[in-house]
């Protein structure tokens, strides 16, 4: 059974979890630990592509996969794919559960290791990229927040926190990129064939969006707007889903929203707008 999150009210320098901290004891809750190889190929291709600058800002950059779940393959393909990029990088896959590692112990290399921890992120120095998919789906909306707060507090300045959700085998993903200051973008990433609309896309939404669409939401008139682009490209469907998909982006740049034109990732089935386009709290955020 999956508990109920652990609540602290204002933000990371509460009473409450510098206690925790000091106890040593991890922040966060045992989940479900469900994963599969190969599952977050989307957002890896995103963090060694676009994001690549980030590694190659640090010397010796630290990379976190941080709730790995059961299994370990996800830190042993991120490790893969950041590696290609930057081989100074360093991967820490980090689980709250004892158990999940000392099972990855065995795995681990010069490059990548496993440790016990929570959203702490119990390293040392500071993670420049700490990736956390169908992680906080299993936790209150209400603890989104603080646990945003409390990893982006441990970024390095040109750090990225990586809060996303997608399905069993990676084919509909999502994912809100947070910098030290907070969430900046939000991204979809589909596979051409694997929906009949982009909003099918809206099951696999962060906790921070999932409840919120609905009429009068920005999330909402987002992925409405998404549906209405595509539906327009159907004459471009012969041609493909592709094609199909970048006219679909075109035409929501060209509608003024804030997303951002890269053709090239466009093609992959990608497409990201300014966190402020769709959170549910407009104060909260910066744009990309």
């Amino acid at each position: 059974m999956v508990q109920r999150a652990q609540r602290v009210k204002s933000s990371s320098n509460d009473p409450a979890m510098r206690a925790a901290r000091q106890r040593n004891k991890p922040f966060g809750n045992v989940t479900r630990g469900t994963t599969n190889t190969n599952r977050l190929r989307r957002v890896d291709r995103w963090l060694a592509g676009p994001q690549a600058w980030r590694l190659r800002s640090e010397a010796a950059p630290l990379v976190v996969d941080l709730g790995y779940g059961g299994s370990p393959a996800t830190a042993v393909e991120l490790y893969s794919r950041i590696h290609a990029v930057c081989p100074s990088a360093h991967v820490t896959g980090i689980e709250i559960e004892p158990e999940r590692v000392r099972i990855a112990k065995p795995l681990e290399h010069e490059g990548l290791d496993f440790r016990v921890g929570g959203f702490e992120i119990p390293v040392p120095g500071q993670p420049t990229m700490v990736r956390a998919f169908n992680v906080l789906r299993q936790y209150d909306e209400a603890d989104v927040k603080l646990i945003w707060a409390t990893v982006c507090s441990r970024l390095s300045p040109h750090g990225i926190f990586v809060d996303g959700t997608c399905d069993e085998i990676g084919r509909r993903s999502t994912w809100v990129a947070l910098g030290v200051d907070g969430p900046q973008s939000f991204t979809i990433s589909l596979r051409f064939g694997a929906f009949e609309l982009p909003s099918d896309v809206a099951e696999r939404l962060p906790k921070a969006l999932i409840h919120h669409n609905v009429p009068g939401e920005k999330i909402h008139t987002f992925l409405q707007a998404l549906d209405k682009h595509w539906l327009a490209g159907a004459t471009l469907a012969p041609f493909g889903n592709r094609q199909r998909w970048l006219r679909m982006c075109q035409g929501m740049h060209d509608d003024g929203w804030p997303v951002v034109r890269a053709p090239s990732r466009w093609r992959l089935g990608e497409l990201t707008v300014a966190w402020t386009a769709v959170a549910a709290d407009a104060s909260i955020g910066n744009t990309v």
